[in-house]
């Protein structure tokens, strides 16, 4: 598969509907697990939305981080023989994250502290990430036309390229 086709099929399109639906999962998520805050970030470490309490750190850092740390583990992950590991869980003294691939396109971060378990955390990621990937699926299938912007990107740049140096 050439590089252009292969970012095409992995990329990631969100539309205000798909983006409604991924909120409302995640205000669901967060009600039920008592976590501080949850994340989705795509692969490449770009924040796609949040919901939760306020923060004091760099959101697009910790995305960037979280992208990283998963594509260190996915290499581990084959040292020993899997694919990838699904789910990946960083406890601190105060505050502890899990972070749960959804299908093979997004990364579910979730934040919590004492006042809820790593249990009740893994419990209800495991079902809004099911949910999630519902949702990526559905927004497939409403929109399995749409023209990404590498299809004819390339030729009309060379294009204008031509005509601005005259080759």
């Amino acid at each position: 598969m050439r590089t252009e086709d292969n970012l095409r099929a992995r990329r990631l399109v969100f539309y205000e509907k798909d983006v409604t639906r991924i909120e409302r999962v995640l205000e669901e998520l967060l009600k039920l697990s008592a976590a501080r805050l949850a994340l989705l970030v795509d692969r490449e470490g770009h924040l796609v939305t949040r919901l939760g309490a306020p923060v004091e750190f760099d959101v697009d850092s910790v995305s960037a981080l979280v992208a990283g740390s998963f594509a260190a583990t996915k290499e581990m992950a084959h040292c020993l023989g899997e694919e990838e590991f699904s789910i990946m869980f960083h406890q601190g003294k105060k505050d502890s994250i899990q972070l749960t691939l959804v299908g093979d396109r997004a990364l579910l971060g979730i934040i919590f502290d004492d006042k809820t378990t790593i249990g009740m955390v893994r419990l209800y990621a495991q079902e809004a990430a099911r949910r999630l990937g519902d949702i990526f699926a559905r927004s497939d299938k409403e929109h399995p036309d749409e023209e990404s912007m590498t299809e004819n990107f390339t030729a009309d740049a060379k294009g204008k390229l031509n005509d601005v140096f005259g080759a």
